[in-house]
Formats: C-alpha cells, sequence, structure tokens
C-alpha cells in the first residue's frame, strides 16, 4: 500500500478497500480462478468486499488481501459443498417430509448405483430393438401391487392428481366435497391444483356434512371429474356425514363420469395388522371401482424425496377412455417429471417384496395408441389402471 493509500485509508478506511481486480492478482485468487470459474471468484470476491465495507463502517479493522482471499475461498468452498446431510431423526415421525420420508432398502442403493455408472434400457425396448416406454420398466409391479391394470409414475402425487384433472376434465367441472378441500405441506391447495389444470372447482355440501345426493345435484353437462381426497392430516368429527368411495362410483357409473381417489398417502399393506393408525390401501380402493386412484409414491415404496426419485401414483379400476386419456393428456410438463434412470431402478427392486402378499402381475405392460381427444369421445369402460 503506497503512502497516499495509506494517508487516504487513516482518513476514510473504506478508500483502503483493495479492488477485485488486485485480488485476482494474488497467488492464491490466482490457485482459485484455476481450480473455479473466474466468473465465480469475482462474485464471491465481490460478496467478501461488500461485507467488509459494512465491517469498516461499524468500526471494524480492514483484513489483508491474503485474508480476503481467503473468505472468498471459504464462500466457493462452502457453495460446492453437498448440501443434503445425514440427520437423526428424532422426532417420533417415521415418514417425516422434511427428512426425507422414507428409506431406501440396500438392494434398491445398490440397484440406483449400478445403474449410474453405464448406460442402461431406460426407453430401448431389448427385443426389437426400438426406441421403448419407460413406464413398462414398473407398471407389471405397480399392477400387482395395486390390483389396477396399468402403472405410470409421475413426480409426485400432487403431480398425479394435476395430470388426471387436466387429462379428464380440463375447460370442465370437477365435483369435490367442502370437507375435502384440503391444503398439504408445500402449500399445495386442492383448489389450485384445479385451477392449475384448467379444471373449474365446483364444490357440493358443507365443511362437516356431504352427502350423496348433493353430487347428483351438482352433476350436469360439464361435469368431467367427480373427486374424493382423504383428508389424511386432519380430521372433522362430531356431526358429521360423507360419502363412501363405493357409492360415489355408482353415481359416477350411473351419469358416465370417472371417479378420481386422491390418497395422498395411502398405504399398500394394511396398517392396522402391525398395531398402526390404519390408512387406505390402494388395492382396496381399486377393487372399490374408482377410476383413478393416486398415491405417493416416496412414502410407500422407499423411494426417497430428492430429485427424480420421488414418485406419485395413480391406480384404478378404469376405462380404456380413462386410462388413455391420462397418458396423453395436455399436462405435458407434469408428464416430464417421470423417473430418470436411478428413479426407475430404485423403485423396481422394491416392489416384488411388496406384492408378496398380492397376486401376480397381468403380464403385459399398458399399450397407449390413441389420442386423448378421440378417447374422450367415448368407449366402454373396462379394468384398472395404476400410475405411479
Amino acid at each position: 500500500m503506497g503512502h497516499d493509500a495509506y494517508v487516504a485509508g487513516r482518513t476514510n478506511p473504506l478508500r483502503a478497500i483493495p479492488s477485485v481486480e488486485r485480488l485476482l492478482r494474488h497467488p492464491d485468487a490466482v490457485a482459485l480462478v484455476a481450480r473455479c470459474r473466474r466468473e465465480r471468484v469475482v462474485e464471491a470476491l465481490r460478496m467478501v468486499l461488500a461485507d467488509t465495507r459494512r465491517s469498516l463502517a461499524g468500526g471494524g479493522v480492514l483484513p489483508s488481501d491474503a485474508a480476503l482471499v481467503a473468505a472468498a475461498t471459504s464462500l466457493l468452498d462452502a457453495g460446492t459443498a453437498p448440501r443434503p446431510t445425514r440427520v437423526v431423526n428424532a422426532t417420533g415421525v417415521v415418514l417425516h417430509t422434511n427428512l426425507g420420508r422414507a428409506l431406501l432398502a440396500e438392494d434398491a442403493i445398490a440397484a440406483m448405483a449400478d445403474a449410474a455408472r453405464g448406460a442402461m434400457n431406460l426407453e430401448l425396448d431389448l427385443v426389437t430393438g426400438r426406441r421403448g416406454d419407460r413406464d413398462a420398466l414398473l407398471a407389471d409391479d405397480l399392477c400387482a401391487l395395486t390390483g389396477a391394470e396399468a402403472g405410470l409414475v409421475v413426480n409426485n402425487n400432487a403431480a398425479a392428481v394435476l395430470l388426471a384433472i387436466a387429462a379428464l376434465a380440463g375447460g370442465r367441472e370437477v365435483v369435490v366435497s367442502r370437507g375435502e378441500l384440503v391444503e398439504i405441506g408445500g402449500s399445495f391447495r386442492m383448489p389450485e391444483v384445479m385451477a392449475v389444470s384448467g379444471a373449474r372447482l365446483r364444490e357440493v355440501g358443507t365443511t362437516n356434512r356431504t352427502h350423496a345426493d348433493d353430487y347428483r345435484k351438482a352433476i350436469g353437462p360439464e361435469t368431467g371429474l367427480l373427486v374424493k381426497v382423504h383428508t389424511s392430516n386432519y380430521r372433522i368429527v362430531g356431526f358429521t356425514a360423507d360419502v363412501d368411495l363405493r357409492d360415489l362410483v355408482a353415481i359416477g357409473r350411473a351419469r358416465g363420469v370417472p371417479v378420481l381417489d386422491d390418497l395422498g398417502s395411502g398405504a399398500l399393506v394394511d396398517l392396522a395388522a402391525l398395531g398402526l393408525p390404519s390408512e387406505p390401501v390402494v388395492r382396496d380402493r381399486v377393487a372399490a371401482g374408482a377410476d383413478l386412484v393416486s398415491f405417493s409414491g416416496d412414502k410407500l415404496l422407499g423411494d426417497r424425496k430428492r430429485g427424480s426419485s420421488s414418485a406419485g401414483a395413480i391406480s384404478s379400476s378404469s376405462s380404456r377412455r380413462t386410462r388413455c386419456a391420462v397418458r396423453s393428456g395436455p399436462t405435458r410438463f407434469v408428464w416430464r417429471g417421470s423417473p430418470r434412470r436411478c428413479g426407475c431402478t430404485g423403485i423396481h427392486p422394491i416392489c416384488p417384496r411388496r406384492c408378496r402378499p398380492c397376486a401376480g402381475s397381468r403380464g403385459r405392460s399398458p399399450r397407449w395408441t390413441r389420442s386423448a381427444a378421440s378417447l374422450r369421445r367415448g368407449s366402454p369402460r373396462g379394468s384398472a389402471r395404476a400410475i405411479a
């Protein structure tokens, strides 16, 4: 530091702060630029100098150039360090949303690591050598788990609900009980999901009581879907009434309107048998006749809620019209949330375990060949479909 700079620094400490260019010429900064992009080093130095100005304004001491470069190095090292880290779950909540939810099985971890090391048949039909469908890798396992006819993995349960509503009731009315307009973690609200899907919400009943006639009176020419939502994160007790899923399915079939059952989380086995609080079992909801049943894949199959590994699912007893409309619906940005290589390989090893108490799969994968527009013109009801 020259004499003039020294005098200026004594008069106004802020004028003694070195420039970014000067710091970039420091040997430690030269080594840092060789390791990181110059733009990132410049940004880190500017942040350090901004903090220095605030410190000097409060009576602090100006650090040396080496200390300023070291502070910038620490910032860059902190930015490149892995953000997810192991913690101890002592909350008493087993599937904690904020702590990663369900653990992965060891064989699933091994399968994901193996898939990450090289190429795999994510979208390649090994029999024909042509482009395949990643859904086919999981469809049969999901069918065996849920008793549904077809299976599809999307980003999460909220995405599954949005995709189903957009495909089946976009631009039309969706009928749902006022007592089931839930908000889940992350501020996902059912009315807002419907608004994004392009459907119009038609509320029926009251907060505490909804009857079958409420649904019957609400169904009209513009009705595209009946939705039943499992209120998994709260309870309304006392003077209450709701409509059983089987009764709602009967109402829908009588009027030609499909039914979506949103379980939120759901269960693949009866938890009551293990001494845990009971949750709706996906297979039972499919057997009850719902055209689509959405549930959480990462909670039930042990797929961690991390990036493309998370999963939502839909299982259903649905017509070909319903199955195909969901697969080829207009909400393509949701569809792009389907699992990548590690998501597929992580889920697959888990499914056979969950299938053991259940019947085997139907031995074939779904094929969607018709457009949603042609399918919506109507075709007879058929058997079930699963999406995860």
